[in-house]
């Protein structure tokens, strides 16, 4: 009889849990039917599309802060030119930049023929990636050799940038540092400067390096012309990271033995594609600059919506989505994310030796004499 009884009150039990599940289940449901939330539009710069548009990170907008989200797709140029309004007229609630010099811009009053702009209500520096150089074993043990990097907790460094810099100016051969199944002279693949942010950025921060760190009117005009012997012996560019990165991923060390791109796109190539990582993550190699440079996408606000979007990137849930699936530092020098969870071998917990990012004339100037004709 008791064992009856026993069973009997189980089966309530389990009746009842049941009842608990399928009422929570109809109500989660019928608040995700019932949810009320704000449109908000912005203007977007590139190399972050996959992220913005991840799943974990567009329901913790909606369902966290009650954000539905339109990204526009802008140029950076074009922010700063033309007129920053949707194509029915309306304004946006954000620009997100995905350089820092134009957000710095921007935040300066129009010029000549650029169109008037929104007054900016906040802003910051939101997603963070640095620029260094992937490259493969064989060229990193010959380097090592030649005292231009060093490996340091299992991270690579390139601590004598000069040296390499001037190893490229001079002509000198890969068979000159030992790796004769290496064909033509020592050189680093990059995107074009004139067209390519990246490439910009980065010979924003090779400017510095000639320029001993300090960046003024004087030893920029000095250190152009070694600039553009550099451009010049640098041969065809690719416009596009993505195809540089592909290209180096696919062709191997004979045809890319180093490039220049963002560390994020190893961490976003390894979480897309892990069976594809797992293939060359012994081969390749990640070298950090020093100094090294960070390519910053920054949120400018225009309205309490757009503030509102902006305050989303201080939540750990997606600062961590950031980093682990895409790559990307929410931190420029300590962020809430660890190292680890990349899944990546070879990153640094943090990147401490860097350069500021050149101002727009800079830059301007920089890129009007690359294309100069001598």
């Amino acid at each position: 009889m008791m064992n009856k009884l026993s069973n009997k009150a189980l089966g309530f039990i389990v009746l009842a849990v049941l009842l608990v599940i399928i009422s929570v289940v109809i109500l989660f449901n019928n608040k995700k039917i019932n949810k009320q939330t704000t449109t908000i539009y912005g203007a977007v710069g590139g190399g972050k599309e996959n992220f913005l548009a991840d799943e974990e990170f567009t329901e913790i907008l909606e369902y966290e802060y009650d954000l539905d989200v339109v990204n526009d797709t802008w140029s950076n140029g074009k922010t700063v030119k033309e007129d920053l309004k949707r194509e029915n007229g309306d304004k946006y609630d954000f620009v997100f930049f995905s350089d820092q010099r134009f957000y710095d811009y921007f935040k300066t009053p129009a010029t000549g023929d650029e169109a008037p702009r929104d007054t900016v209500l906040n802003g910051s520096l939101t997603l963070n990636t640095p620029i260094v150089i992937y490259s493969w074993d064989v060229v990193v043990d010959a380097l090592i050799k030649e005292n231009i990097v060093t490996k340091t907790d299992d991270v690579y460094y390139i601590t004598d940038m000069n040296k390499l810099l001037d190893y490229i100016l001079n002509g000198k051969k890969w068979s000159d540092i030992g790796l004769n199944n290496l064909y033509g002279n020592i050189n680093i693949d990059s995107t074009d400067p004139v067209t390519s942010s990246p490439g910009a950025t980065y010979y924003g921060l090779l400017l510095s390096i000639m320029a001993g760190g300090t960046i003024n009117d004087k030893n920029v005009d000095e250190n152009l012309p070694k600039l553009k012997e550099f451009y010049e012996k640098s041969g065809y560019m690719n416009n596009t990271p993505a195809d540089l990165f592909e290209m180096y991923l696919k062709t191997g060390v004979g045809a890319k033995p180093m490039i220049v791109d963002y560390e994020k796109s190893i961490i976003d190539f390894a979480n897309s594609n892990p069976e594809g990582y797992k293939q060359i993550k012994d081969k390749i190699r990640i070298l950090y600059p020093t100094p090294t440079i960070w390519n910053s996408h920054c949120i400018a606000t225009f309205t309490e919506n757009g503030n509102k979007y902006l305050n989303v990137f201080k939540n750990t849930d997606v600062q961590n989505i950031a980093w682990k699936k895409y790559g990307f530092r929410t931190g420029t020098t300590v962020g809430s994310y660890k190292v680890s969870d990349a899944k990546v071998d070879g990153l640094p917990q943090n990147i401490d030796k860097t350069v500021s990012g050149l101002r727009m004339n800079v830059y301007n100037k920089l890129i009007d004499y690359l294309k100069e004709e001598q």
